[in-house]
C-alpha cells in the first residue's frame, strides 16, 4: 500500500510539474517567439569592397535594391550586380532590380546584370562564384534581407573560394515583422522557409565545410549573436 501511495504521489508531482511548465511556456510564448525571430534578423559589418551583389527575389517594395543603392552611394563598392532569376527569354528579375537601383540613384553604367536560373540561394551562389572569380574581385558584399543573412553567409562561405572575402548586408524587409511574425500567415511562412532552408543548406553543404568557412561562420555567430541585433 505504501508503495502504491508513493507511486501515485510521484505521478501527481510530475503532473503538477508538467502543468506548471506548460503554463509558464504559454505565459512567455510571445517573448520566446520574438527572441527566436530576432536571432535571425542581423547583418555583417561592412567594409569597402569590389562589388555589391544583390540577391534575387526582392520584396514588392524593392528593399534589397534600395539598401544596395544606399551602400553604393556611401562608396562601399563601385559596381552593383543585379542577380535575378530569368522569367522570360527577354527579361527577368535582374531587369526589375536594375530599374529599382536606377530609381534609387545608381547610374546605369555601374549596374551589372546577372540573369540566372537558380532555384535556391545555394544554386545562386554556385552561379555567382565563377562570375566573381572571372571579374577578379577579392571582396564582395552580398545584399539580401536581414532574416536571410545567416543562411546566405553560411552558403556563400562554403561555395566561394577562400581568397574571396564575403560580407553579407541585411536589408529591412517589410514582409517580415519579428515582433509579431506568428500572427500572420506570411510571417509563419517566412519563418518556416528560413528555418527549414537553413537545415537543408547544412545538409547539402556538409561536405564543403572548409577550415576557412567554419572559422568565418563561428566568428559570425559570435559577432552576430541575438545580443547583436541591428
Amino acid at each position: 500500500m505504501k508503495s502504491e501511495r508513493g507511486g501515485i504521489f510521484m505521478k501527481l508531482v510530475v503532473l503538477i510539474f508538467l502543468v506548471l511548465l506548460c503554463t509558464a511556456l504559454y505565459v512567455v510564448r510571445h517573448p520566446l517567439l520574438r527572441a527566436f525571430a530576432q536571432a535571425w534578423v542581423t547583418t555583417d559589418p561592412i567594409e569597402r569592397s569590389d562589388a555589391l551583389v544583390v540577391l534575387s527575389d526582392d520584396n514588392f517594395a524593392g528593399q534589397r535594391a534600395a539598401h544596395a543603392a544606399a551602400l553604393y552611394k556611401q562608396g562601399m563598392a563601385p559596381v552593383v550586380v543585379a542577380s535575378g532569376r530569368r522569367m522570360r527569354r527577354y527579361a527577368g528579375i535582374a531587369e526589375l532590380m536594375q530599374h529599382d537601383l536606377e530609381e534609387h540613384g545608381v547610374p546605369k553604367k555601374s549596374i551589372v546584370l546577372f540573369p540566372q536560373g537558380a532555384d535556391s540561394t545555394k544554386e545562386e551562389a554556385e552561379s555567382l562564384e565563377p562570375f566573381v572569380r572571372q571579374r577578379g574581385w577579392h571582396r564582395v558584399i552580398i545584399v539580401t534581407s536581414q532574416m536571410h543573412v545567416r543562411r546566405a553567409r553560411y552558403i556563400f562561405l562554403r561555395v566561394f573560394p577562400t581568397d574571396i572575402d564575403v560580407r553579407v548586408a541585411g536589408a529591412v524587409d517589410e514582409d517580415f515583422d519579428a515582433e509579431h511574425w506568428w500572427e500572420s500567415r506570411r510571417g509563419i511562412k517566412n519563418m518556416f522557409r528560413e528555418t527549414f532552408g537553413m537545415l537543408v543548406s547544412i545538409w547539402e553543404l556538409r561536405g564543403k565545410r572548409t577550415e576557412h568557412g567554419l572559422a568565418q561562420f563561428l566568428v559570425g555567430v559570435e559577432r552576430l549573436s541575438p545580443l547583436y541585433i541591428v
